[in-house]
C-alpha cells in the first residue's frame, strides 16, 4: 500500500486536529515535526524528526536517513557511495529524477533504505514504482488539509483482503436481443483466472474473467474484461461500486482471481459497441440476480474447477460470486433499505 510508504513533512505552523484526522482518512499515520510543531496534546501515530542532516524515525521506527541532493553525475555517485557502505539516504533531485533514482536503487543493497523528498505529489507514482520495488519511502511537504486531501488521487488504494467465493447456482441463460455492451481495457496483464466483479446488483457480483485465454480463432488479450451491458456495477480497487458506463481511463478498479486473491490495476481505455446480449440469472440467497454480457466465446464466468463461456453455460452450473453490501449510494455503501432486483 503507498499510503504506508509516504512520510508528510508538516511545513510551518503546528499540527492540529483537522491535518491530523485529513492525513488518516488516507491512511497517512507518518508525519515529520519539529518539536514547537507538537502542541495541545495532537500526537500522530508515529513521528519523525529532521536535525537538517538526518532524519530520523522515532515512535515505532528506529530508521535513520541521511539527507542528500543530487542534481549532477559526481552527486549520485556519493550517494551510490552511501549506500554501498550501508547508509540509508533521503534524496531530493534536483533536475531528473527517475532515471538518477533507477541508477542507485539498481546498485543499492536491498538491505538499505533510499527514500525521496518530493516537490510535487505526481512524482509519487514513479518514485515508489521505479525498477518495480521503487524507494522505500517518499516525504511530501503539506501546508493544510486541502494540501492533503489533494493527495488522494496519487495514492494507491489500500490492498482489498482477499475475496470469499459462494458459488451462486445458474437458474436461466437466454438471449435479451441486442444493446451496448462494455470491453473494459487495463493498463496490466491479468491470467486466465483473474477478472472483474460485475453484477446487475451490488450485492452479489460474479467474476467475469478475462480474455487470456482467446479463442479458436481470435488472439489471447490478456489486458481485457468484456464485462457486459452498461448498467452493471463493478467493483473499484478501494471497494467502492461504480457502474460500468461510468469508467474512465486512469480509475483503478478490483480485479480478482480464482485463489481470492486481489489487486488493483488501471483502466486504459473502454469500447462501447452494440452486440447481441444474454442474460444469465442466478439464485442468490437474497433472491434471483442477473448479469447481461455478450453472448461470445470469449465471455467466460469463472466456474468452480473451471472457466465456463457464456456461449456453453447450461442451468445448474455454478458460478463464482461473492457477497457485499447492497445498499449503495454514489459507490459507496450506507445504511438503508434498498432493493434491487
Amino acid at each position: 500500500m503507498i499510503a504506508e510508504r509516504v512520510l508528510l513533512r508538516l511545513s510551518g505552523g503546528r499540527l492540529t486536529p483537522d491535518l491530523l484526522e485529513s492525513a488518516r482518512r488516507l491512511g497517512l499515520r507518518r508525519w515529520v515535526l519539529t518539536e514547537a510543531q507538537i502542541t495541545g496534546g495532537v500526537v500522530p501515530d508515529e513521528a519523525w524528526t529532521d536535525d537538517g542532516e538526518f532524519v530520523t524515525g522515532v515512535g515505532g521506527s528506529e530508521l535513520r536517513l541521511r539527507r542528500m541532493r543530487v542534481g549532477n553525475p559526481s552527486d549520485l555517485e556519493a550517494a551510490i557511495a552511501r549506500t554501498g557502505r550501508g547508509e540509508s539516504v533521503l534524496v531530493h533531485f534536483d533536475g531528473d529524477r527517475v532515471i538518477p533514482l533507477e541508477s542507485l536503487l539498481s546498485v543499492t543493497p536491498a538491505t538499505v533504505h533510499v527514500w525521496v523528498e518530493l516537490s510535487n505529489p505526481r512524482e509519487l507514482s514513479a518514485a515508489l514504482g521505479a525498477l518495480e520495488r521503487g524507494a522505500q519511502g517518499a516525504v511530501i511537504a503539506v501546508r493544510s488539509p486541502e494540501e492533503i486531501q489533494e493527495l488522494a488521487q496519487w495514492l494507491e488504494p489500500a490492498l482489498r483482503p482477499p475475496v470469499a467465493w459462494r458459488p451462486l447456482r445458474v437458474s436461466c441463460v437466454r438471449p435479451v436481443g441486442t444493446s451496448e455492451r462494455v470491453l473494459v481495457d487495463t493498463t496490466s496483464l491479468l491470467t486466465e483466472s483473474e477478472g472483474l466483479l460485475v453484477g446487475s446488483v451490488a450485492a452479489w457480483p460474479v467474476l467475469l474473467l478475462s480474455e487470456a485465454q482467446g479463442s479458436s480463432v481470435s488472439r489471447p488479450r490478456p489486458f481485457r474484461v468484456n464485462a457486459g451491458a452498461p448498467h452493471s456495477y463493478t467493483v473499484l480497487a478501494g471497494g467502492e461500486t461504480r457502474y460500468l458506463s461510468e469508467l474512465a481511463a486512469g480509475d483503478s478498479v478490483l480485479v480478482a482471481a480464482r485463489t481470492g486473491a486481489t489487486r488493483s490495476v488501471r483502466v486504459g481505455r473502454l469500447k462501447i459497441e452494440r452486440r447481441p446480449m444474454t442474460m444469465v440469472e442466478l439464485e442468490s440467497p437474497q433472491g434471483p440476480v442477473t448479469v447481461f454480457v455478450q453472448e461470445a466465446e470469449t465471455v467466460r464466468f469463472a466456474g468452480e474447477s473451471a472457466a465456463l463461456p457464456v456461449t456453453e453455460l447450461v442451468v445448474g452450473d455454478l458460478l463464482l460470486a461473492t457477497s457485499m453490501p447492497g445498499s449503495r449510494h454514489l459507490g459507496r455503501h450506507v445504511e438503508e433499505t434498498v432493493l434491487e432486483r
